[in-house]
């Protein structure tokens, strides 16, 4: 290792980045990229640092695969399947972390894992908070909005009885419902979510059940978007219930 790879280490040690962007260097850490462009190419040469993408880089061993995600969209966050797993709402391990961004940006394998991206409108993107600590940091959905993510585009959430068994784990903020409901306006969305939430006698959920029956129009709607045309019509909630409520129950973990 030449004395400048040495060098560029240090830095990174003293810093304590084991991943960064030249872009974050640049802007946080005051670096003349061109003093140190040439010891980085030896270095990923050399295995001591791995790139992630252009202009972003990790050392040799790190596997953080959310931070890694936080990387590559800086403006997103891990949600959907992703966040469900990692908030404890399912047990289900996703095969590959969902990034909810606003830009298009193509899905990805990066050492062994995939990413998707799923590009939303920017006013969908809120409701996040952050997990890990100092340079290992990234941002997530938080417990509410991922439900809402997830009744919003149910095909990246692992599976409608997986989403049903999450909202029957309770302990939501009812406010945080009414806001991300209203930021991400899927009203067949927030139907089903209200919808659930009656039926499994959440408590502490008046508020929202009251802003949902608020939202609800004279279209009917499958509780299930990808199931069959079948099952009584619930006028309350403009919905027609393709999964039997007593399966529903059941899923959930409610019948015993």
């Amino acid at each position: 290792m030449t004395k400048q790879e040495q060098q560029f280490i240090e830095l990174l040690d003293k810093w304590e980045l084991d991943i960064f962007s030249i872009e974050s260097l640049k802007e946080e850490h005051g670096v003349d990229w061109k003093d140190w462009e040439g010891a980085l190419r030896l270095l990923v040469k050399a295995g001591y640092l791995r790139q992630i993408e252009r202009g972003k880089y990790c050392r040799q061993n790190y596997q953080d695969s959310m931070t890694i995600g936080r990387f590559l969209a800086p403006e997103g966050a891990v949600a959907y399947w992703s966040a469900l797993h990692l908030h404890g709402l399912t047990e289900r391990f996703p095969n590959k972390v969902f990034v909810q961004t606003d830009k298009l940006k193509k899905d990805k394998r990066v050492f062994g894992v995939e990413y998707q991206f799923v590009k939303v409108l920017p006013r969908k993107l809120t409701g996040f908070e952050m997990q890990g600590f100092g340079n290992h940091q990234y941002r997530i959905t938080d417990r509410e909005k991922t439900i809402v993510d997830c009744f919003d585009l149910p095909q990246y959430s692992g599976g409608l009885p997986e989403l049903m068994q999450a909202v029957a784990e309770g302990g939501f903020e009812q406010e945080k419902f009414i806001a991300y409901c209203e930021a991400v306006n899927n009203i067949a969305a927030t139907k089903r979510l209200a919808f659930l939430v009656e039926l499994l006698g959440l408590e502490g959920m008046e508020g929202f059940l009251t802003y949902a029956k608020g939202v609800v129009r004279n279209k009917y709607n499958l509780f299930d978007p990808a199931g069959r045309e079948v099952g009584e019509f619930n006028a309350t909630w403009k919905l027609r219930l393709n999964i039997p409520k007593a399966d529903m129950l059941e899923i959930a973990g409610k019948i015993y």
